[in-house]
């Protein structure tokens, strides 16, 4: 059995097996887990989206099995140490979401899309000669937008930047950045808003939400835009947005969720907290399903599709400085597929 949380290379033409090893394996696949212990890996598109709903399965860390490490396994703080979108559930979540969900609907991103497309524009107008765009640009333009919709000043992107990528080495220290960045929010922008819907909640709370919205939109984007450039200039596929999400979803696994007591899933019996994964990249359910769908969706297509009109509009004779072919992708066991690299020239 191919082990899916296993680091590797492969060709950025070179298919990825684990989806069709782990259907083929049945609807529930047990596999060893990075952290100890066993995972519980599901594969049936129907099952999935029970179980992305199912009440029984939840997304608080505090659930995880009691021997895991939180640095090895890759944990949030707890609900209790810090409540968020991602850590609640039932009606706690419920509450947080209509709170959240309304900054970042469709109409409000579709009214950002010029604004988007500029910030696009002006950071890829910067880049002179043979670039390598993985190594600035596709982390640097989501951040740069979010930040921008939330009226933090500028200046600020080039910390972000750093604690986004501290997370993997000091968690606490990461979090800490970003939510002093979070705080520097002005009038008029999302930030502002999300206070004054949240209204009597601790600030410390406050601030640890808007750094979650910080991390969420450069994660979820910043791996998918490198092969949506990729694809525009490497291929004659006619919607390589749509390609990329589909094959190259941000994660490969929805994040980890916990057994709150003994389940049956497709006559598997789970034991009380049990980690549970649902196989989001061979299912196609790129930005998640039920409760926890995804609510920065809207503002990562847009910021997707806004690179895409941007290189055809503003930048006709760009191209890849090697051929496509060359290209190469690293998987992060369990994390996600980004390119190694991706030189470019833009004039």
């Amino acid at each position: 059995m191919i082990d899916p949380f296993a680091p590797t290379e492969r060709a950025i033409t070179e298919p990825n097996p684990v989806p069709a090893a782990l259907r083929a394996a049945g609807p529930v696949v047990a596999l060893d887990a990075p952290a100890g212990g066993q995972v519980w890996i599901v594969t049936d598109g129907e099952l999935a989206k029970r179980v992305l709903a199912d009440p029984r399965i939840v997304k608080d860390p505090a659930m995880a099995p009691l021997d895991w490490d939180p640095l090895t396994a890759g944990l949030e703080p707890t609900a209790a140490e810090h409540p968020s979108l991602t850590t609640l559930d039932g009606p706690d979540h419920a509450t947080l979401r209509r709170a959240q969900a309304p900054l970042l609907t469709g109409k409000r991103i579709r009214a950002q899309q010029a604004r988007i497309e500029e910030i696009a524009h002006d950071l890829l107008a910067a880049q002179t000669g043979v670039v390598d765009l993985m190594a600035d640009f596709t982390v640097r333009f989501p951040l740069a937008v979010l930040l921008d919709m939330m009226a933090i000043p500028s200046e600020n992107v080039d910390g972000a930047m750093a604690a986004c990528t501290q997370m993997y080495t000091d968690q606490g220290a990461a979090i800490a950045a970003l939510m002093e960045i979070a705080g520097k929010g002005q009038a008029g922008g999302l930030a502002a808003e999300l206070r004054e819907r949240l209204a009597g909640t601790p600030e410390d709370e406050v601030r640890y939400h808007l750094f979650g919205l910080i991390l969420a939109s450069q994660i979820t984007t910043e791996a998918a835009l490198g092969f949506v450039i990729a694809g525009i200039l490497g291929t004659t596929d006619p919607d390589p947005v749509a390609t990329a999400l589909r094959e190259n979803p941000p994660a490969p696994f929805s994040l980890w969720r916990f057994t709150a007591e003994e389940v049956e899933l497709a006559g598997v019996r789970l034991p009380p907290r049990a980690p549970v994964l649902v196989d989001i990249a061979g299912l196609g359910l790129t930005f998640g399903a039920g409760p926890h769908y995804c609510v920065g969706a809207q503002l990562a297509q847009a910021e997707l599709h806004a690179v895409h009109t941007v290189l055809a509009r503003d930048f006709p004779s760009a191209r890849l400085a090697v051929p496509y072919e060359e290209l190469v992708q690293l998987v992060v066991g369990g994390v996600g597929t980004r390119l190694k690299e991706l030189p470019v020239v833009l004039r």
